[in-house]
């Protein structure tokens, strides 16, 4: 498929952490011929701490602090997916950034992300729980509202290889641009 409808718009892929952003975006920029930024991983690079050490060493509204100021440096890139942090929705402030381009909300249920996450205590957010399932509704119930603000929501559906994800989503926008 072939990216000139998006005549080099950039694509923001928000959703929960765990519903594939940063592996559907690779996909993605690889059928579009697009680069790729995934924002954790500039912040990392940036600060150089990992996510958790930030989290554990400066608290979460440094990080989303940090996550802003990476967006707005990306944001003028063009022929760009750029794979956000899954709380990258919260700040007001990051709509403005990502309304430069168009916003694609991955969504997966909760009990999907618990089957990927279950055993990943790598994400801060995750770190502190005994109550998976709690922790990402919850999460998911402070989110969902902006999440819902999306271009366009591409739902995973049960065992769906990345491949058709990345084609439902450009099939997706077709429809959302015509």
């Amino acid at each position: 498929m072939t990216a000139e409808f998006l005549k080099g718009t950039n694509l923001y892929l928000v959703g929960m952490m765990g519903s594939g952003k940063s592996t559907i975006g690779k996909h993605l920029a690889h059928t579009l011929s697009y680069r790729i930024i995934d924002t954790d991983e500039v912040i990392e690079q940036a600060t150089g701490q990992s996510i958790n050490q930030i989290f554990a060493d400066q608290g979460e509204a440094t990080f989303r602090d940090i996550e802003t100021q990476v967006l707005a440096q990306v944001a003028p890139y063009t022929h760009t997916v750029i794979a956000t942090g899954g709380g990258m929705v919260i700040k007001q402030e990051n709509w403005s950034y990502l309304q430069s381009g168009l916003v694609v909300w991955i969504d997966v249920t909760v009990d999907e992300l618990i089957a990927r996450l279950s055993r990943d205590r790598s994400r801060p957010l995750l770190k502190t729980t005994d109550d998976l399932r709690h922790t990402l509704t919850t999460l998911l119930a402070q989110r969902l509202a902006r999440y819902a603000q999306a271009d366009a929501t591409v739902t995973h559906q049960l065992g769906e290889k990345v491949d058709a994800i990345a084609t439902r989503i450009l099939e997706t926008l077709q429809t959302v641009i015509a």
